[in-house]
């Protein structure tokens, strides 16, 4: 029976996934990743350590399958992260620059100054902002000697993580990303589709450092069979916010679906025309298929998960991270406790990248189901912020929000969006949307499945999540948020 392959590297792991023709899960394998902290605001990765977890990840679930029934390979990867490498050894010369990374803030206030986020905004439909590639780019350029010498000539590639992973898995041989991961780096005109000129020279990037940009579903190379022990097809790549809306068959305007990871996203199809936000959110492309291109708008969240990860590792107030749910639920309110997560700044729809992480009403009996609660907390409330932007710029409140990520496993949070959102919440069998999303690409591109309409009648919810909270609660709760949060922004 032939299958799927998809890889799924993400910030905190590297997972591979291997699905049915069918595009239901058949087994996992999966590496955690370490993330180092140099400076404040900075945060990196070992490329190489992302390299040796994918391969392994993979080689691990191939082990339980017939590799030569693999049909086709997708790629999800962590979006922005940055690489740059030599094109004749493969080495890179720097860790990977992560999306979280600040480094870029003041050379994004010096654009801003000048008046340069006008022209950004309106090729690439994002912001002048750190979390994108171009600065991190740009400073590996600037900070490395003879880099930029070295780029010019040819000698360096520059990727996103799918872009560093193909080139390893195909020996070398592929320089090349999807438009999904290009649109993120501030250097891709997303409407004309095609890098622009005019932000190279703005950001100081040599054309030749980057890749090619294909479709979401095409024929990307194949791998070195000395790398997973046979020449296998890459058929599909997508970011993995814009993989995860795949995966979720969120494949018609006015769809929506909200991934809660390490960071939160979400994301709304908004069809074959961009819609530009007016209220800080990002117009981006959630696929490219054929040629075609479908656009999305999108809010980002930079913390999420992180918060419970930073309650278990760093204060030690929970042993793991499952009992949240446990914790928030044994409490009758909650007890006036607000954590404003912006340990790496705010991002939709403030873009605060100095804004700084704070706990509001502690009194003496504030303990770990407090804490707990107010980090599961802080994620309807920043989802909320995101649908009064989307709001506020005339698209349409989703009918339902599908989620997905490693917190949408967390019942009670789900609860929580849906009273909060006032919108139903609907949960997949599988919250591993990234990894299925581009599965289906791959599978699209080989002719496993016959078209997108296929994938969204398959689609099932498992579980769903009804709104049951009284309006004079959440207004309450809203509003011990929106002081919460004045305070951090001040």
């Amino acid at each position: 029976m032939p299958y799927l392959l998809a890889i799924d590297q993400g910030t905190t792991s590297s997972r591979a996934m291997v699905f049915d023709p069918a595009g239901g899960p058949l087994s996992t394998a999966q590496e955690a990743l370490t993330a180092h902290f140099p400076r404040p605001g900075w945060v990196e990765q070992d490329a190489e350590e992302i390299w040796r977890t994918t391969l392994a990840s993979c080689r691990a679930v191939l082990a339980r399958h017939d590799v030569g029934a693999v049909a086709a390979i997708g790629i999800s990867n962590q979006r922005e992260t940055t690489v740059l490498w030599e094109r004749d050894s493969g080495r890179p010369l720097y860790p990977a620059i992560v999306w979280q990374d600040r480094r870029g803030a003041e050379a994004c206030r010096k654009l801003r100054a000048v008046g340069a986020e006008e022209l950004i905004t309106a090729r690439t439909g994002l912001r002048a902002d750190s979390y994108f590639s171009a600065t991190k780019l740009a400073w590996l350029l600037g900070v490395i000697p003879g880099a930029r010498r070295r780029a010019e000539e040819g000698k360096l590639a520059f990727g996103t993580i799918d872009t560093f992973l193909l080139w390893r898995l195909t020996g070398g041989r592929v320089h090349a990303t999807d438009a999904t991961n290009a649109s993120r780096t501030l250097l891709f005109d997303i409407h004309r589709q095609h890098w622009d000129s005019e932000l190279l020279a703005l950001f100081g990037i040599p054309r030749a450092v980057l890749p090619d940009v294909l479709d979401s579903a095409q024929h990307f190379g194949t791998s070195d069979p000395v790398v997973l022990g046979q020449a296998l097809p890459i058929a599909g790549i997508a970011g993995d916010q814009q993989a995860a809306a795949i995966g979720q068959a969120c494949l018609h305007p006015g769809m929506a679906k909200a991934t809660y990871g390490t960071g939160g996203f979400v994301l709304v199809n908004t069809g074959v025309r961009p819609a530009r936000s007016r209220h800080g959110l990002l117009t981006t492309i959630a696929y490219r298929l054929d040629g075609q291109t479908t656009y999305a708008i999108e809010g980002s969240i930079f913390n999420a998960g992180t918060a419970v990860k930073w309650l278990r590792d760093a204060l030690g107030v929970i042993p793991d991270a499952s009992m949240t749910a446990a914790l928030a639920g044994g409490l009758p309110d909650n007890r006036g406790v607000y954590l404003v997560p912006a340990f790496t700044g705010l991002g939709a729809p403030y873009w605060e990248p100095e804004a700084r992480g704070a706990i509001f009403g502690l009194t003496r009996d504030t303990g770990p189901a407090e804490l707990a609660r107010a980090a599961l907390e802080a994620v309807g409330y920043q989802t909320r912020d995101l649908f009064e932007a989307l709001g506020g710029d005339g698209v349409a409140r989703p009918i339902v929000l599908r989620v997905d990520g490693g917190m949408a496993d967390n019942d009670w949070l789900l609860q929580f969006l849906a009273d909060m959102l006032e919108v139903p919440i609907e949960r997949p069998a599988s919250v591993e949307s990234a990894a299925q999303g581009v599965a289906y690409l791959a599978g699209l591109t080989v002719g496993m499945f016959a078209s997108p309409a296929a994938i969204v009648a398959d689609w099932r919810a498992a579980r769903r999540f009804e709104p049951a909270m009284s309006a004079a609660e959440r207004a309450a709760l809203w509003a011990g948020w929106q002081r919460a949060l004045a305070r951090v922004r001040e």
